[in-house]
């Protein structure tokens, strides 16, 4: 019989927690909803570290609230014993990319040695800095390289990026573009809708520069790195 009451007891504890914690969500939501009737939907309300701090996804945006739903504010939460940025964390595994999902026949391929290892980037042709990102990438073995035509830096880059998407060998126009500053030659109109999914998909995973690049295991890093440092992070990346 002690066993039973004390089942009994724990289960009514964890059934009134959740009640309270339903009713905290859905106070919030409702708190927030008549406050502030501009506010966009909100996806996810959820508990923090923080005792009376909660959560608030809105897309992958992220917000926080009390419990009460008085106070909104956006800004960078930080563990101060650990110095871990749970706000980044947090929207890294919101943004986190299924590299297997990856439309790659919209990507630009090439390979080199190898090709074991496998890199995505995400690449405007007016970006300087993604330039220099790919004559460092000439010093990586043994990897396959799909860069993503991402013209999101204005002027000509759509124009560019079409004429090197429509012509014959996209690949070649690309690496002679980026790494000799060859001008790209004129190219017959074709279907440019990989373009498009290419920004759309790179804005939804909040990849808003250029170079912006994809390993393996899903992670995404912002800005041109030397070979080294590619290197290191193609080791640490393959083995998480």
């Amino acid at each position: 019989m002690k066993h039973l009451a004390t089942a009994v007891l724990t289960a009514l504890a964890c059934a009134l927690a959740a009640q309270t914690a339903s009713a905290d969500e859905a106070s919030i939501r409702k708190a927030i909803a008549e406050r502030l009737p501009d506010f966009p939907k909100i996806d996810e309300v959820s508990k923090t570290p923080v005792a009376g701090i909660w959560e608030l996804r809105v897309g992958t945006d992220i917000y926080y609230t009390d419990e009460n739903g008085n106070h909104l504010f956006a800004g960078q939460f930080i563990d101060t014993r650990t110095r871990a940025n749970l706000t980044e964390d947090r929207i890294a595994k919101l943004t986190a990319i299924d590299f297997s999902q990856l439309a790659l026949k919209d990507a630009i391929v090439w390979k080199q040695g190898t090709g074991a290892r496998k890199l995505v980037v995400f690449a405007d042709p007016n970006c300087g800095y993604c330039r220099k990102f790919e004559r460092d990438l000439q010093a990586v073995k043994d990897v396959t390289v799909y860069t993503f035509l991402y013209p999101i830096l204005g002027g000509d880059s759509p124009d560019k990026a079409r004429a090197i998407w429509c012509s014959k060998d996209a690949t070649k126009v690309w690496r002679d573009w980026m790494l000799q500053g060859k001008e790209i030659p004129s190219s017959p109109n074709c279907d440019v809708s990989a373009l498009q999914r290419n920004v759309a998909f790179g804005r939804s995973h909040r990849i808003n520069g250029t170079p912006g690049l994809v390993f393996e295991d899903g992670t995404h890093k912002a800005g041109a790195m030397n070979a080294a440092q590619i290197e290191q992070l193609l080791v640490a990346r393959a083995k998480s």
